[in-house]
């Protein structure tokens, strides 16, 4: 078989979107209306859609054409599954689709040799994004279209053993609320009767502000956006060093409780096993051990009772964040101290088994994206 490597553009067109006047946004579904897709409609969840004029000049897609992030923290981000029209921070792709299959494009373009080259396109630019004339030196291994096919098959299933390992990972933190339940009732309806306390009775705000981090280099930060909503993960953290702060920051230990008080909603609750640094957009929490504990503290504030309080502290206040007063006014049912820690142990339990899974599939996502460097390397299916 011979090998083959084409410029990108030679097989595949860009297009990018485009920007209709804010005044013309609505959030209503009209006749004559089309959505507007940005970034944030790819990678959140959002209750509010927003829709624009269908005129001419938009540039739209189906929910299966491909697209990527241009510009900002998302840059390179790779879009798909919704239909609308994009704005500029959004670029589509045309495959010529008698040359590279859909599927095996998006493996591409996922790949580390499409993802380090627009970023290294960006960190260059004065601003930074990429357009399509910045892909004119990008090339791309174009083997038979049968040799395509084999190859998103393979990437197929090992991404396929990805998303198993995640809902698994999934089924264990759902095991959690199970347990609550189970032990406690609902928080909310408190039918067991459980005695009330305010958050000041049972954890206080512990804010030690950092100004001067030359001692704290090797520390480790976490930031808002390295807490996953609603499970507290900790995702890509680094070191305050390579962080390079330039605002104050809080001291935490593995005492604490991290709990993000920008857009409560997301429910972004940490307790992290190191001492750091973290974001003033957030506050480090310290428990009464006497009183209660951190897991038990945790899924109350991750929990619907917590966030029913903050979304009607935030409809009175109109501001997407809790402030020390807010949340020195929750009362949340508090068991005895036994039942806590007895909830702490089986807690600590369901945790062990998810750090296993992520280590698993930690080990099948290095496989992946190994797979995907020897695939457009032309490495793989080439006897």
């Amino acid at each position: 078989m011979i090998q083959t490597i084409v410029p990108l553009l030679s097989i595949c067109d860009f297009q990018g979107g485009t920007q209709p006047p804010k005044s013309e946004w609505t959030t209503e579904e009209r006749d004559g209306y089309i959505r507007m897709l940005q970034i944030r409609d790819f990678t959140q969840e959002r209750n509010v859609l927003e829709y624009v004029p269908l005129k001419q000049n938009l540039k739209t897609c189906e929910e299966d054409d491909i697209l990527i992030a241009r510009y900002g923290a998302s840059i390179g981000k790779i879009l798909t599954g919704l239909k609308g029209a994009y704005n500029v921070a959004i670029i589509k792709t045309i495959p010529d689709e008698h040359k590279i299959l859909k599927k095996y494009l998006y493996y591409y373009l996922k790949s580390n040799v499409f993802q380090n080259f627009v970023k290294n396109v960006s960190t260059r630019a004065a601003q930074a994004g990429f357009n399509k004339q910045d892909l004119r030196k990008l090339n791309i291994y174009l083997p038979t279209l049968d040799i395509q096919k084999q190859i998103i098959d393979l990437l197929d299933k090992a991404q396929s053993l990805i998303h198993k390992r995640k809902a698994q990972i999934v089924a264990l933190s759902d095991l959690t609320h199970s347990v609550f339940l189970e032990m406690f009732g609902d928080p909310i309806k408190n039918t067991r009767k459980w005695n009330l306390k305010s958050f000041e009775e049972i954890a206080k705000i512990d804010t030690k502000m950092v100004k001067n981090f030359d001692n704290y280099l090797g520390y480790k930060y976490i930031g808002i956006d390295n807490i996953e909503k609603n499970t507290g993960r900790l995702v890509n953290v680094k070191t305050v060093g390579e962080v390079k702060p330039t605002s104050s920051k809080y001291l935490f230990t593995d005492d604490h409780i991290i709990y993000s008080k920008i857009r409560p909603y997301l429910n972004k609750v940490a307790i992290p096993k190191f001492k750091g640094l973290c974001s003033a957009d957030s506050y480090p929490i310290l428990v009464d051990e006497n009183v209660t504990t951190k897991e038990f503290l945790t899924y109350i504030l991750r929990s619907q009772l917590f966030l029913n309080h903050v979304n009607s502290q935030s409809k009175r206040t109109n501001i997407p964040k809790v402030n020390k007063k807010q949340l020195m006014d929750f009362n949340t049912i508090c068991p005895p101290l036994d039942l806590q820690k007895d909830f702490t142990n089986k807690v600590k339990n369901i945790e062990l088994q998810i750090e296993k899974l992520n280590g698993s599939m930690k080990y099948i996502d290095n496989i992946f994206q190994s797979l995907m460097q020897r695939a457009f390397r032309g490495e793989l299916f080439n006897n």
